[in-house]
């Protein structure tokens, strides 16, 4: 015959059986490494975000697996950039991710946007060649700055997240929106997001200082991914070899690339790792321009909260070490 329990045993069964579940933090899903770095530092310590676009993947036509369609369907949270970048979400996030909160971060208050450039040739403003503040202040269709107009007309260049200032806002966001959805952990959220806010004005501070001996040094790029770090560290980017990294250009523009490259003098053109270097080779023919590579996105690297910062650095060493003077 089995002995009757207790009664301090079953006092004490009553009052864990009356205690509150205690919820796990919320299930977030993020679009992009850069983006998912970022949150995963807000989230440090309290859970891990999903990651969706991973390797080497560009985000410009991704498809999603049957397993992220799952954590898309499951998630409270989702962060991305916006339909300008991930086209590949506005349909899912339609129809699986009706029940989850949205962080667009092009539409996100703080988060500064800058307007895409148009062709694949462009020229310095003229504050930026008289060497004033290069803060990033391009002009809309009506006069209006560039962060009014671009957010107004939808025509945005959406690789916002190379400002560190932009990462600064994104993680005051993303903070923001756990707290709500999550304030047992909104202690740990917090704290994470002022570490990070540190940590990236100490990064943006790093970057102005390896830039600044290159500035004036005039390169050009695969395609138009850096607008947003050239234009907080005062790059001189004078052209793209493609305009729609998707499409490969056709012979007349890669004569008039490596004609501008000769003509302004430019001193590196940059690949990049997720599309074929074969270009740039042809393009830096004939030329005394030097070859290097820039990652917008960080394929070859690691996911977690510390890419953000190795990415960014990455792309400071790149343009430094190739912009500057051969010895």
């Amino acid at each position: 015959m089995r002995p009757a329990p207790s009664l301090r045993y079953l006092l004490l069964l009553a009052a864990l059986l009356a205690l509150p579940a205690r919820a796990g933090p919320p299930s977030v899903v993020v679009s992009i490494k850069p983006i998912h770095s970022l949150v995963a530092g807000v989230m440090e310590g309290v859970g891990e975000p999903v990651l969706l676009v991973r390797g080497a993947a560009s985000p410009h036509g991704y498809a999603l697996r049957p397993s992220q369609a799952r954590a898309l369907s499951r998630a409270q949270l989702v962060v991305w950039v916006g339909p300008g970048l991930e086209a590949f979400l506005v349909h899912a996030l339609e129809t699986l991710g009706r029940e989850a909160r949205v962080l667009t971060l092009a539409e996100t208050p703080g988060v500064r946007l800058l307007e895409a450039r148009a062709g694949g040739t462009w020229e310095r403003h003229r504050h930026e060649e008289e060497g004033e503040a290069h803060e990033p202040e391009p002009q809309g269709h009506d006069g209006v700055g560039g962060e009014h107009a671009a957010r107004d007309h939808g025509d945005a260049d959406p690789h916002l997240w190379l400002d560190p200032e932009n990462g600064r806002a994104i993680v005051r966001a993303v903070s923001a929106a756990l707290q709500a959805m999550d304030p047992g952990n909104g202690a740990a959220y917090a704290a994470n997001a002022a570490r990070l806010d540190a940590r990236l004005v100490a990064l943006g501070g790093r970057l102005e200082a390896e830039l600044a001996p290159v500035r004036a040094e005039p390169y050009v790029v695969f395609h138009d991914a850096y607008h947003y770090f050239e234009a907080r560290f005062g790059l001189n980017a004078v052209g793209s070899v493609t305009v729609n990294p998707e499409t490969p250009p056709g012979a007349r523009r890669l004569a008039a690339i490596r004609e501008r490259i000769e003509t302004l003098g430019a001193r590196c053109v940059f690949a990049e790792p997720q599309f074929e270097p074969a270009l740039v080779r042809t393009v830096v023919e004939g030329t005394a321009a030097r070859v290097a590579t820039l990652d917008p996105v960080g394929a070859a690297l690691e996911p977690g909260a510390g890419l953000y910062f190795e990415l960014l650095e990455g792309l400071g060493g790149a343009f430094a070490g190739c912009l500057a003077e051969a010895d």
